[in-house]
């Protein structure tokens, strides 16, 4: 008896709230249908990996690219993805978190104008406080970013919708 390789997949998070995570959560007993045909190798939920892995066949990519490590860990999964699916609203088109690009009068003012709107009163007198990881100027849709090869659209996206990209994408 033959067994048919399981696909490598792999979801991830970078700015956004967890909704289309939580979405894929909806599943349910899907889930269960799903870990017969794919390996979950990285994952904010489920997953104590930190270090995004080679050879992914897919990955769901949530939330928008709005600081330096959601820039790294784009440009890293393209590299080590085959097919890369933007995963929601927020990776598809900014959203929420690229509401903060309304913020400045030019692209480059809008991270330095949230940082002092949303930390104004803790700052130290006369400092800024500084964010880990730096902001982007600008928040970006992911595919401002890296190719993507599908997109989710919602906000989030329903579970059944969720399911049938899966059942095109994994053999």
């Amino acid at each position: 008896m033959s067994l048919t390789p399981r696909w490598r997949m792999a979801t991830a998070w970078l700015s956004g709230c967890s909704g289309c995570h939580m979405s894929l959560h909806d599943l349910d007993e899907g889930l269960l249908a799903l870990a017969v045909r794919a390996e979950i190798v990285y994952s904010p939920i489920g997953s104590d990996t930190k270090v995004y892995p080679e050879r992914v066949d897919v990955c769901l990519v949530e939330g928008a690219v709005a600081t330096t490590a959601d820039h790294t860990l784009a440009l890293t999964i393209r590299q080590r993805t085959r097919l890369v699916v933007a995963f929601g609203d927020c990776a598809l088109r900014g959203n929420v978190p690229a509401l903060r690009n309304l913020l400045g009068a030019a692209p480059a003012d809008g991270a330095a104008v949230a940082l002092d709107r949303a930390y104004r009163d803790l700052a130290e007198p006369g400092g800024a406080m500084p964010a880990e990881p730096a902001l982007l100027s600008v928040v970006l849709p992911l595919h401002r970013v890296i190719t993507v090869d599908a997109v989710l659209a919602g906000c989030p996206p329903p579970a059944a919708q969720i399911a049938a990209l899966l059942e095109r994408l994994l053999p």
